[in-house]
């Protein structure tokens, strides 16, 4: 497929989310898939985190979802991958329980960890993948932070796409990630060479990456590189903040740009009122298009919203 078709696909959006926090948990959040055909037993399998750590759930049609285990505790923002044989999870790992109190003055401390698995099940013990080393990824207020990552094949090995550093959201009462940036390796488990600066980071003219570069998922095509962004912003006429999610292309994976000026997905109502944020996409043949499993946001203050995931399938028009 080439970016063109890619930017052709018409979405469609579920009216209601598939998935909603465990009990006591205000969350369920930044979803990511194995499909059918990757998976070893052909179902779906889905990996989101919610105040607990990150859980385990499968399906056999990819929106009615049974929880399995938590897979890993103080730990968040998930990227499951199936590389030749096996599988690999990369996901932010932070201090025992902060996210509990992450509304508390204080400074927060993540860093990427990896783990391997032959079936999903059982996984080895962690590896440590990225620390927040370089100026731009501390904030002398907030902390320092790496997180969202997204692994991708590159022809000298791997790509690890990044968010780093910390953007307080004051009518949430949270920090979303300021900056976007990559790091390569010849290796899976790394070490990781990070590239000395972002390369995606919020510009204030922009309406919707004005505040925070939020994450990104990057999709490999025949002609360049697909991005599925969620920037964060401060509307100008209502002084709320939201995000949306935004389509970029790049020939290089380094350099990108908007394909579309409007977003694909932004807030609407009811469960996605405020924030729509945290996507991963593929091509499965089981549904004949494209997935794209995302969170939303149905209120702004921390103390007030509620986190669920949704779904859109995606297919070029004949």
């Amino acid at each position: 497929m080439r970016i063109n078709e890619f930017a052709s696909i018409r979405w469609d959006i579920r009216t209601e989310p598939v998935l909603c926090p465990p009990i006591l948990s205000p969350i369920i959040a930044d979803p990511s898939i194995i499909a059918p055909e990757d998976s070893p037993d052909g179902r779906w399998h889905l990996f989101a985190h919610s105040i607990y750590g990150i859980h385990h759930h499968i399906s056999e049609d990819g929106i009615a979802w049974r929880r399995l285990k938590t897979i890993a505790k103080n730990a968040m923002r998930p990227c499951a991958r199936k590389v030749d044989s096996h599988y690999v999870i990369y996901y932010e790992k932070y201090r025992p329980f902060h996210i509990l109190f992450s509304w508390a003055p204080i400074k927060w401390k993540s860093s990427i960890q990896m783990r391997i698995s032959d079936d999903l099940v059982i996984w080895s013990a962690y590896s440590n993948i990225l620390e927040p080393s370089l100026d731009w990824m501390r904030d002398d207020k907030y902390g320092s932070s790496v997180s969202n990552p997204c692994l991708v094949k590159m022809d000298f090995g791997w790509r690890l796409y990044f968010s780093a550093s910390l953007a307080y959201v004051p009518d949430c009462g949270f920090c979303e990630p300021r900056h976007i940036a990559y790091a390569d390796s010849a290796c899976l488990t790394g070490p990781y060479d990070v590239h000395p600066k972002p390369i995606i980071s919020p510009v204030i003219d922009d309406p919707w990456r004005n505040l925070a570069a939020g994450a990104i998922k990057v999709i490999p095509l025949d002609d360049g590189y697909i991005g599925l962004q969620n920037g964060i912003y401060i509307d100008n006429n209502t002084g709320r903040s939201g995000s949306a999610i935004l389509l970029l292309e790049s020939k290089d994976g380094i350099r990108w740009n908007k394909l579309k000026n409007e977003p694909l997905i932004r807030p609407t109502d009811g469960w996605m009122r405020s924030h729509v944020y945290a996507v991963d996409a593929g091509f499965s043949e089981s549904i004949g298009g494209w997935y794209l499993y995302f969170n939303a946001r149905d209120d702004w203050h921390w103390t007030k919203g509620k986190e669920k995931i949704g779904m859109a399938i995606g297919k070029i028009p004949s």
